[in-house]
């Protein structure tokens, strides 16, 4: 696959053996003056941001924070999401970003589990997480917004302790390359929710990888969309890490949704690379005032497109409207975040993830022993190799043996690879459903229902939608007599799952197909309703 690779990407790159906080260091030392991030037409220098972030840290490490202890965000894509970053990995933290739309139950159980001992929030919801903190090993809460707001004793507003002192001494915490910095839930190879651990080293290297793909960037010239959220691995990673190591501005957007937002920020900040999911682009192209020709995307130069397939319909359209280049790429969570992609210049092939990047190797194995080497065509497990696979599972070393054996991630996705090197993405060997980008498991939405007093069975599964989506889909089997609707199983998972884990299709049905041993078979219903839908 190397002969297709663009001019100027070699097959191996120099990866140096620093931290994150070490690259963070290092665009601040080069680019002080230049604008780290744009929100709301407010812009912050890489200096400004660096002071903010030490002020973080220095609050951490006098509240006692150990290093390799997490701290939880919950924030969307705003400057403090970004200053607390890299605040929590200089002082030795691990980050653990929630999704902001996250219930109360939620954050807990994750709290629990990941053994958060402080959370960075917003005000609105401070209240609500309050009350869950007793059965948490969350000790302290940094809240953003709360300015007037009263806080229980050992909390702190974020613009008290952006206001404290630098007078104190400043405590030396040491960084390295193979530190743990982030937490990244993760479906894993049996659907079961896990977090996968990314050392500095595994983000550091796909940050450089990526940089080096880009071949028609520039260091310090470009300005970054931040439009898929930075709480998630692949925005983490390719929309923020990537901004700070090529210097480059990034506009924050915790809004995708909202379209006249995003293509203003496009248009007025002259955004160069635009990560993103196919959704967006697609979104992008059917609105109305795009189709009229309302917004100048000229400026867009480089698209990288993950989460689900990109279809080519999509990569058309939205290359015709901004003369940018748009590209298919993979991904996981277990080797944060990409590992393949199609070249930004040169061929991009219909319907494939494109080709392993610099340093990445790979191989399709056979689905039943993991072994054996399938040949060119042949489908099989995709195993891969590479400087940014993660260490491990937390806290589940079975798992992690299951996961990475000799080295090799397995990761779960059946795939084939054609004669040059194109893989192409066949099936998924976990029943995760991946939503926008985001991973949804069966098992948890199967949870919430079945509690229903009308529900007899139920399951879940992801299905097609429009643009080559995938959605969540239920299927239940109520108690005999009783009567419902899709809208009340909505209503009653409402409390419990975020708006995208809640089903957007729900089928009624006597029962449910079965395995011998009773196992429900979730792929027959998919694939009936894929039928039914044609």
């Amino acid at each position: 696959w190397l002969k297709y690779y663009d001019d100027g990407v070699p097959a191996e790159i120099e990866i140096p053996d620093i931290s994150l906080v070490d690259l963070f260091d290092q665009a601040v030392a080069r680019y002080g003056n230049s604008v780290c991030t744009i929100y709301e037409e407010e812009m912050l220098s890489y200096d400004q941001v660096n002071k903010m972030a030490d002020k973080v840290r220095q609050y951490l490490l006098a509240k006692g924070l150990q290093k390799g202890d997490r701290v939880g965000i919950l924030l969307a894509n705003t400057p403090a999401f970004v200053i607390s970053y890299y605040g929590i990995l200089k002082a030795g933290g691990v980050v653990m970003a929630l999704n902001p739309a996250y219930r109360p139950a939620e954050i807990e159980q994750l709290a629990v589990e990941s053994g958060i001992r402080y959370l960075i929030l917003p005000n609105a919801v401070y209240e609500d997480i309050k009350q869950t903190q007793s059965r948490t090993r969350i000790e302290s809460m940094i809240v953003v917004g709360a300015e007037s707001s009263p806080l229980g004793p050992g909390d702190i507003a974020w613009t008290v302790l952006q206001q404290q002192s630098d007078s104190e001494k400043i405590i030396a915490v040491e960084v390295q390359p193979n530190d743990p910095a982030v937490f990244q839930y993760s479906g894993g190879t049996t659907g079961i929710p896990k977090c996968a651990v990314g050392l500095h080293r595994n983000l550091v290297a796909n940050v450089y990888q990526f940089e080096r793909w880009l071949v028609n960037t520039e260091q310090g010239k470009e300005t970054v969309l931040v439009a898929i959220p930075v709480y998630h691995v692949y925005g983490m990673v390719l929309g923020m890490n990537l901004a700070v190591k090529m210097g480059a501005r990034m506009v924050l957007i915790p809004d995708p949704r909202q379209m006249d937002h995003l293509l203003t920020a496009i248009e007025q900040y002259r955004a160069t690379i635009f990560p993103g999911v196919p959704n967006i682009y697609a979104a992008i192209n059917h609105y109305p005032p795009v189709m009229a020709g309302q917004y100048d995307l000229s400026s867009i130069k480089a698209c990288i497109s993950g989460s689900t397939t990109l279809p080519i319909r999509v990569k058309q359209e939205f290359e015709a409207l901004t003369n940018g280049h748009l590209v298919e790429g993979y991904g996981l969570s277990e080797a944060p975040t990409a590992t393949h992609c199609n070249p930004v210049l040169g061929e991009n092939r219909e319907g494939s993830i494109g080709l392993p990047l610099p340093n990445v190797d790979c191989k399709v194995v056979d689905l039943a022993t993991g072994t054996k080497v399938m040949g060119v065509g042949e489908v099989g497990e995709l195993i891969i190799k590479g400087p940014q696979v993660m260490a491990g599972y937390h806290n589940r070393p079975e798992e992690s043996a299951l996961t990475i054996r000799d080295g090799w991630l397995y990761t779960g996705d059946v795939v084939r690879m054609d004669a040059d090197g194109y893989f192409y993405i066949v099936d998924r060997k976990k029943d995760v459903i991946k939503v926008g980008g985001f991973q949804v498991w069966p098992n948890e939405i199967e949870a919430v229902i079945i509690r229903h007093p009308k529900v007899r069975e139920v399951t879940a599964a992801g299905i097609a939608d429009e643009d080559g989506a995938e959605a969540v889909k239920a299927w239940v089997v109520l108690k005999e007599g009783e009567t419902s609707s899709a809208e009340e199983i909505r209503d009653f998972c409402d409390p419990y799952l975020t708006r995208y884990k809640l089903p957007k299709f729900v089928e009624f049905r006597q029962s449910l197909p079965k395995t011998r041993v009773g196992k429900v078979l979730r792929r027959v219903l998919a694939a009936e309703h894929d039928l039914k839908n044609e």
